[in-house]
């Protein structure tokens, strides 16, 4: 029996751990492997009290992490992210600038977050 992805090309997805949310945007699913290839958009730290963001309760920090690798990583992982929790984050980032060295934090941001991930769900990764 096959399992058919909630997911589909577009669409936001969130991979939340602790206090950070991780938003993508699906590329592809892939049902054979169960993973789902995501293009990073921001990384979301919440305040350490916090563990989902909601608009009364915004991010402390906002990373940019469009410009760094597209992920690969187990669709069970992921939850639907919801309109109103994005668009706002969204048009916050366009406020941002960028430079080289913002553009080097993000990908350290962004490798420690999955390397979290990847170390405290060893059995999804098998």
């Amino acid at each position: 029996m096959s399992e058919v992805s909630e997911f589909s090309p577009h669409q936001i997805v969130c991979l939340e751990h602790h206090n950070r949310c991780l938003y993508g945007e699906v590329i592809q699913v892939i049902e054979s492997r169960k993973m789902c290839w995501v293009r990073p958009l921001f990384l979301a730290i919440l305040a350490d009290d916090i563990h989902v963001y909601s608009q009364l309760f915004p991010p402390k920090i906002l990373i940019d992490v469009r410009l760094t690798s597209d992920l690969l990583y187990p669709t069970k992982l992921f939850r639907s992210a919801f309109d109103t929790e994005v668009i706002p984050l969204l048009n916050e980032l366009e406020s941002q600038d960028y430079s080289a060295e913002k553009i080097q934090i993000a990908r350290q941001q962004l490798r420690q977050f999955i390397v979290k991930i990847w170390q405290d769900n060893p059995e999804e990764f098998k």
